[in-house]
């Protein structure tokens, strides 16, 4: 169950690099899942939420499910921003969308990641860690 009540996004530049396109220059289709995370990495970054704040409150958030669907190629040297929202939801996972635009602001690849909590133990956790209410609290989720 998601709520609809409130969401926060992070933008992010980036530049396709040599190594992450094919024979004519175009970005494989595998490396949009990495750019997503890309988005996730400076979401945590910009909004006090990185992995490792996370693992240092004892937790891995591994992703159960992602979805990605392609629009538009990018090419090798073209930059890119990537538009990374969380999902506000009761539920104790997170839920991130993405929009990649080229620079001529066309949408080129959305997607979406949910990933859970697990303990140090590898436990499920069913109920939003402590760290991560407060986290929510205060970003006013």
């Amino acid at each position: 169950m998601q709520s609809k009540e409130k969401t926060i996004t992070c933008s992010e530049e980036v530049r396709v690099r040599f190594n992450e396109t094919d024979p004519l220059g175009i970005v494989w289709h595998g490396h949009y899942i990495v750019y997503f995370e890309d988005g996730r990495e400076a979401f945590g970054r910009q909004h006090g939420l990185s992995y490792l704040d996370i693992q240092k409150a004892g937790y891995v958030t591994p992703i159960v499910k992602s979805t990605c669907e392609h629009f538009l190629p990018l090419k090798y040297g073209e930059t890119f921003r990537i538009d990374t929202t969380y999902i506000n939801s009761v539920s104790a996972k997170l839920i991130f969308r993405y929009e990649i635009f080229n620079k001529q602001n066309k949408l080129v690849c959305s997607g979406e990641t949910t990933q859970v909590f697990l303990d140090s133990e590898g436990n499920l956790s069913l109920y939003n860690p402590e760290f991560f209410q407060q986290w929510k609290d205060k970003m006013e989720l």
